[in-house]
């Protein structure tokens, strides 16, 4: 099986998914953590730096030390809610906004009171003496036009936004895990999807190579899936009848064999008992020349038969080439029947000629489609007996039409059509007498298409069969003498 239990296509397509969509979502979920803490930062301190500002916009009209710094601080430290210190040029902290964090007269870093005298702002994350818990400050220059007094430092408490980005770190963990979730669903149901129709192409494929060839995918997805079943199903159908064509040829080889069996035994039975009487002195002078008549006869017999087997394989391996002419039908007619007449006779069956003397002439092959005239009236007078056979012949505008018509023992519906067959033979209502190879009418059918025409038949079972062979024109001509002297018209034999 293709879908073992260490090789199943569903559970590698599963896993295949679920790792790329897991792998995904970690990756997508650690950098949108790593943006927002940036940005929540990068906001804050952008933010600090505006209120600093402000402030100093506020307070450098000030004396460091009058109660009015004092109350500004204050104010701007309750309506920011931030911390505020004053510092001077030396970096000692002259004013804060808090009496608790720290004490006035302390002192700030060196590296940022010389960046704030020369008017410049700080966003680092500094560090104060004095500090009891991790804060994010920044440090603008305090002064006015270009005067620098000192320098204002706020702070902000960095625990409020670790607690802001651990939410949002947790917000995106629980969406991650609600992707997995569902992307596990979704691959689930991707992977079922292909799997299951792989299984049951699978299947179907087993069934067919054990020689199941009725067996069909019933896949109706228009996908690539789809397309591999309908052509599965396709080459099911091609290969159930090939198969059924297979099994009827493989009939009909049997019956050939056994009825090409039997017409060559009768024959040779015959001659080899007639034969052995002869050899043995047990036949009277005044009957040899009977014997002798019926060894040539069956001779001729099996000379018939092999050359008919021989004409079907020319035909079937294209190696009879047509010498077309002109041929005059209504003479080529008219001679088959004068000569199959005798035949006829001996059964008690009249051939009836309906052939117009002014019919125009064929564009065919004389000897083949003389052949083709034959072989019809011969099958006609062997299953006619007591009975009548009626030839026509007649024109279209652009094709020669004549008919064998006879009141025989007729073919039934089921097998009207296999009796173009290859080596069919319907035996039900034929006497032995009747029994023949079944190559006869393969031959008629085989020759008239080779002349690029058709051939039809009707027939009903017990009353009779009639058919018909439309054969091209010779364009141009009306009527003439032909190849064969008989006389034109009605006439029956």
């Amino acid at each position: 099986m293709i879908f073992g239990t260490h090789r199943s296509i569903f559970r590698r397509l599963l896993f295949s998914y679920m790792i790329t969509v897991l792998l995904g979502l970690c990756f997508a979920g650690l950098l949108m953590s790593y943006w927002t803490k940036d940005y929540i930062v990068h906001s804050k301190q952008e933010e600090l730096l505006r209120k600093a500002k402000r402030i100093n916009l506020s307070i450098q009209n000030v004396a460091p030390g009058g109660e009015g710094l004092k109350e500004l601080l204050l104010f701007y430290d309750q309506s920011f809610d931030n911390r505020i210190w004053i510092f001077d040029r030396q970096g000692k902290i002259v004013a804060t906004s808090s009496k608790d964090e720290v004490s006035v007269g302390k002192s700030v870093d060196a590296s940022i009171v010389r960046k704030v005298t020369q008017g410049d702002d700080a966003v680092l994350n500094l560090q104060f003496e004095g500090l009891k818990e991790s804060m994010l400050s920044v440090v603008v220059p305090w002064g006015k036009d270009n005067q620098v007094y000192g320098g204002i430092v706020l702070h902000a408490p960095v625990i409020g936004m670790n607690e802001t980005i651990n939410n949002i770190r947790e917000t995106i963990l629980w969406v991650t895990l609600f992707g997995l979730v569902f992307s596990v669903a979704i691959a689930s149901y991707l992977s079922w999807s292909i799997s299951r129709p792989l299984r049951q192409i699978d299947r179907a494929a087993s069934r067919i190579g054990m020689g199941d060839y009725g067996e069909r995918i019933d896949i109706p997805s228009k996908d690539e899936i789809g397309d591999l079943a309908a052509t599965i199903n396709q080459m099911a159908g091609k290969l159930e009848r090939i198969d059924l064509e297979k099994r009827k040829l493989e009939q009909i080889r049997q019956h050939f064999l056994a009825n090409i069996s039997h017409e060559l035994r009768t024959p040779l039975t015959a001659m080899q008992g007639f034969l052995e009487a002869l050899q043995d002195d047990l036949i009277d002078d005044a009957a040899k020349p009977r014997y002798y008549d019926i060894i040539y006869k069956e001779t001729l017999h099996m000379s018939r038969l092999v050359d008919d087997i021989m004409d079907l394989i020319k035909l079937e391996n294209d190696e009879i080439a047509l010498h077309s002419s002109p041929v005059n039908v209504s003479r080529l007619i008219h001679h088959v029947a004068f000569t199959l007449q005798p035949e006829a006779a001996d059964k008690h069956t009249k051939i009836e000629l309906h052939v117009d003397e002014s019919l125009p002439y064929a564009y065919a092959d004389p000897d083949r489609l003389e052949q083709i005239v034959r072989n019809l009236v011969k099958n006609a007078v062997k299953f006619t007996e007591n009975g009548l056979i009626t030839i026509k012949a007649w024109s279209s505008a652009d094709k020669l039409h004549f008919s064998v018509s006879d009141t025989g023992i007729g073919i039934s519906e089921e097998d009207k059509e296999l009796i173009w067959e290859r080596f069919f033979k319907v035996d039900r209502g034929r006497s032995k007498k009747n029994s023949g190879t079944g190559l006869g009418l393969a031959i008629v059918r085989e020759l008239v298409e080779l002349h690029q025409g058709d051939i039809t038949v009707e027939s009903e079972f017990g009353k009779g069969t009639s058919f018909e062979v439309r054969l091209p024109l010779l364009h141009g001509t009306t009527s003439a003498s032909g190849d064969y002297n008989n006389e034109g018209g009605n006439k029956t034999c």
